[in-house]
């Protein structure tokens, strides 16, 4: 096992840094951080060395000081949406040392008066604000880190947009140092400048009548700019059940179109990821319209074909075939794609896809069920019951 060579330190903003942090900084032999990092830490007889640009290459930089005693100071925690997690892809733990110190989640609580617990802490640094959208609900209570001082004009705009204009939103400036500053005012009357380094709280209040958007599968068809060829509400609603989404797995959205499946699976948990599959150029433009505006920004489209296109992907959690059904080979590329456990479903509604499902299910067994939905509508002066088509669904778990 490898000693630690390499320290993360958590620092204020008042130059403080975590309980540990003084002896390991003047220890070290290099400390690297932001210039605003180095200035707090003061004199120190270490080398200082700011990130480079491009900032990835520290990376490269660090490799080759794993025989002198390295700090590494960050903002607050460095494990909570700091280096740390970067860090981690290059060393493992046992090289690291992690002290923390207050994060910038755990100053604004205090400060506002927030249970931690009870709010959504999340970070649009370096991403963008439209994720937000996926996390907004009546009374949300949201900490976000942000990128700049223009961050909360973007967000109000945005709140504005998904009909939460009055929704108080406070800037909280340079927590725990002498340039301390609180700023608030509703989304719909923000103005004035800020700092740019800040922490942005939400406190959602939706307009009155707004249809709020849940997170569990089955939005609405008309959430979605489509051309008709879709996964409807009721049916999609299905298949994310047989999906079976978890938190930070991984799908394969073969046939993605306007991206219903994929955009629902990214919001029904958190860390998910998906890969939607679609040749057609204007769907996927559609597609990635509907991933902004739904608050997962993240989908991943690819022009290529299955089961030609499915080769070097990362290897998924769970598979859905929603379009190519009739493609050679697909079922088996698919399925052989994914570890025990992993799940594929499939959607027919052709006989000649439907014909694949069933024999898919003879040869491989699963689950084989005929969905149909029947929607109320006006016959004359009365009202009547007008089928939509039947959609054939196999679903398996790969032993």
């Amino acid at each position: 096992m490898s000693s630690p060579w390499l320290t993360l330190i958590g620092i204020g903003e008042d130059g403080v840094p975590a309980p540990g942090g003084a002896e390991a900084l003047s220890s070290a032999d290099i400390v690297y951080g932001g210039t605003r990092h180095l200035e707090l830490a003061g004199p120190l007889k270490a080398e200082k060395r700011a990130w480079p640009s491009p900032f990835s290459s520290v990376f490269e930089d660090l490799k080759t000081c794993t025989n002198s005693k390295v700090a590494v100071l960050a903002t607050g925690d460095p494990m909570w949406y700091g280096i740390g997690a970067s860090l981690l892809k290059h060393f493992s733990a046992e090289e690291m040392t992690v002290l923390p110190s207050l994060s910038a989640f755990q100053l604004a609580a205090s400060r506002l008066g927030w249970a931690l617990q009870d709010t959504e802490c999340l970070s649009v640094h370096g991403r963008s604000v439209d994720l937000l959208r996926a996390a907004l609900y009546p009374r949300a209570r949201i900490l976000a880190l942000t990128s700049n001082a223009d961050a909360p004009r973007q967000v109000a705009d945005l709140l504005a947009d998904e009909g939460y204009g009055r929704t108080r939103m406070t800037v909280l400036e340079h927590l725990g140092g002498e340039k301390e500053r609180i700023v608030t005012a509703t989304a719909e009357d923000w103005s004035g400048e800020v700092a740019d380094f800040h922490t942005l709280a939400i406190e959602a209040v939706a307009d009155p009548g707004l249809r709020v958007r849940a997170r569990t599968p089955g939005l609405p068809d008309e959430a979605f700019r489509h051309d008709g060829k879709m996964t409807k509400q009721d049916i999609r609603a299905v298949t994310l059940a047989e999906l079976k989404p978890f938190p930070g797995a991984l799908l394969w959205d073969i046939g993605a179109g306007c991206g219903s499946i994929a955009i629902e699976w990214l919001r029904a948990a958190d860390r998910t990821r998906a890969i939607g599959l679609e040749p057609h150029a204007e769907r996927r433009q559609m597609a990635a319209e509907n991933a902004i505006a739904l608050g997962v920004p993240q989908l991943e489209l690819k022009d290529v074909q299955a089961p030609e296109g499915l080769e070097g992907l990362p290897q998924p959690d769970a598979i859905f075939i929603g379009g190519g059904l009739t493609a050679p080979g697909i079922v088996e590329t698919a399925l052989n794609a994914l570890e025990p456990g992993g799940r594929l479903v499939a959607n027919a509604v052709t006989l000649e896809s439907e014909a694949i499902l069933m024999s898919a299910y003879q040869s491989l067994g699963g689950s084989l069920k005929k969905l149909s939905v029947h929607r109320a509508s006006a016959v004359g002066g009365l009202t009547g019951w007008r089928p939509s088509m039947p959609v054939t669904q196999w679903s398996l778990t790969r032993a």
